[in-house]
C-alpha cells in the first residue's frame, strides 16, 4: 500500500525538455489505501477544526471552501481598506514543490504539540515513511525507489496534511491581511503611501520566509506578483 506508480508525461508547448521542469508525474496509488486515507483525513478534518490546526484564513483542500471563497475574502478586504482613502498592495506568493517538500517529522512533531491523538499521528507517521515509487516510461529500468519526503500526489489526505503543515505562514499584518489557498498565499497591506506598502510587505515577506524556511519550504520566484489595487474615485 505503499508503494506508487508514476506515469511521466511532458508538458506541452515547452522550448526544452532537457529539465525536469518540463515534465509532469502522474502518480497512481492503491484504491484500498485511499479508502482508508480518506477515513482518516475525515477524523483528522474534525480534529483539525477543533484544535485549530487549519487557520482561519486558509481556502481550499477544506469542505465549502473554494477558490471562490478565497477570491471573495480578498476582494472585500481590499474593498474595505479602500474606503478611508487607503492605497492597498498585495504580494501573491507561491511555495515551491508544495507537497513534494512536506517533512514528515516536523509535521508529526506539530500534530503532537497541538494535541492531535497518538493513533492519528503514529498513522500518518507510518503512512508518509518508507514510500517507494516508480517511474514508468520508454527506456527507464521499472524499478522503485525510496521516497524520503513529501506527501502522496493523489491521496485524499495529502492536501488537508499540507495546509495543516504550512497553516504557521499565515502571519498578522497591520491593516492588511494575509490570505492563502492551498499553497498560494496573498499579502496585503495598505496605508496613505505607496513606499509605505513596499515597506510593510517586505517585512511581512522576510517575516513569511523564516517561518517557510522552518518548515524547510520556500517561494518560487518566478510565481511572485505585486498588485497596486487602483483606489476607486
Amino acid at each position: 500500500m505503499k508503494k506508487a506508480n508514476g506515469i511521466v508525461l511532458d508538458k506541452p508547448g515547452k522550448p526544452s525538455y532537457d529539465s525536469l521542469a518540463s515534465f509532469r508525474d502522474i502518480v497512481l496509488l492503491q484504491t484500498v489505501s485511499k479508502i482508508l486515507e480518506r477515513v482518516v483525513a475525515s477524523r483528522l478534518s474534525l480534529i483539525g477544526r477543533t484544535l485549530k490546526l487549519v487557520h482561519s484564513h486558509q481556502c481550499g483542500s477544506l469542505p465549502a471552501l473554494s477558490s471562490f471563497d478565497a477570491a471573495i475574502a480578498l476582494v472585500d478586504t481590499v474593498r474595505t481598506l479602500q474606503r478611508p482613502g487607503l492605497r492597498v498592495y498585495t504580494l501573491f506568493l507561491d511555495i515551491k514543490g508544495g507537497f513534494d517538500n512536506v517533512n514528515a517529522s516536523i509535521l508529526c512533531s506539530s500534530l503532537k504539540k497541538a494535541g492531535v491523538p497518538h493513533y492519528i499521528v503514529s498513522w500518518i507517521d507510518s503512512f508518509l515513511s518508507q514510500r517507494t515509487c516508480r517511474l514508468l516510461f520508454q527506456g527507464f529500468p521499472k524499478t522503485f525507489s525510496p521516497v524520503q519526503v513529501g506527501t502522496p500526489q493523489g491521496s485524499p489526505i495529502s492536501p488537508l496534511l499540507f495546509i495543516i503543515y504550512v497553516a504557521s505562514l499565515h502571519i498578522q499584518i497591520p491593516k492588511g491581511l494575509s490570505l492563502s489557498y492551498v499553497d498560494d498565499f496573498a499579502l496585503s497591506a495598505a496605508s496613505t503611501s505607496y513606499r509605505t506598502n513596499i515597506r510593510t510587505l517586505q517585512r511581512a515577506f522576510g517575516r513569511i520566509r523564516a517561518c517557510a524556511s522552518a518548515r524547510e519550504v520556500g517561494f518560487s520566484v518566478p510565481k511572485t506578483e505585486l498588485i497596486h489595487w487602483r483606489t476607486p474615485l
